[in-house]
């Protein structure tokens, strides 16, 4: 199994033991690191090589937001880089309390990555055509990323898992 970690985040894989399928041709990523799951199984499929499992863990999805959300994002990270990552890792967890984490440095290109990125459902039905299991983990308290319109673009497109109570890490508390 390979795993891609979030944003500014390293080995936050233990939060997600209920949920990961370990078998060698699965891909799995978690908010930002989705992203970064995607393009890896597109590769390894273009490469001929098998994955039989895509999950997506709270799945990046900003989509239904304008570029004035992008802009204002981006202007806070700029203007103070340590107190926004503080709020957002404090949103991560929302409603429930923070809990420890290793981060890595985060980067401003990923950011907005994050922010811009837009789901193709037209690649994601490709790589089910290929034979690749498309499963999706939203939490219905996520006060990350838009939830409801998340699973409405992804239920066409994948399995879809939708943990009530769940914050963006799909803990319960």
């Amino acid at each position: 199994m390979k795993f891609y970690s979030g944003f500014s985040l390293k080995n936050e894989e233990c939060l997600f033991e209920a949920f990961l399928k370990k078998g060698a041709y699965t891909v799995s990523g978690f908010s930002y690191g989705t992203i970064k799951a995607l393009k890896y199984t597109q590769e390894q499929l273009k490469l001929g090589k098998r994955v039989d499992t895509l999950q997506l863990l709270s799945p990046v999805f900003f989509e239904m937001h304008g570029g004035k959300f992008h802009r204002v994002q981006m202007m806070y990270y700029t203007k103070d880089r340590k107190k926004y990552m503080q709020n957002f890792i404090k949103t991560c967890f929302m409603p429930y309390a923070v809990k420890e984490l290793e981060f890595q440095k985060e980067k401003k290109e990923e950011l907005e990555e994050l922010l811009s990125y837009q789901w193709s459902v037209p690649d994601l039905l490709e790589l089910q055509s290929k034979g690749v299991n498309i499963e999706v983990y939203l939490g219905s308290k996520d006060a990350v990323i838009d939830v409801e319109e998340a699973r409405k673009l992804f239920l066409d497109v994948a399995t879809v898992t939708y943990i009530k109570e769940a914050n963006h890490f799909l803990q319960l508390s």
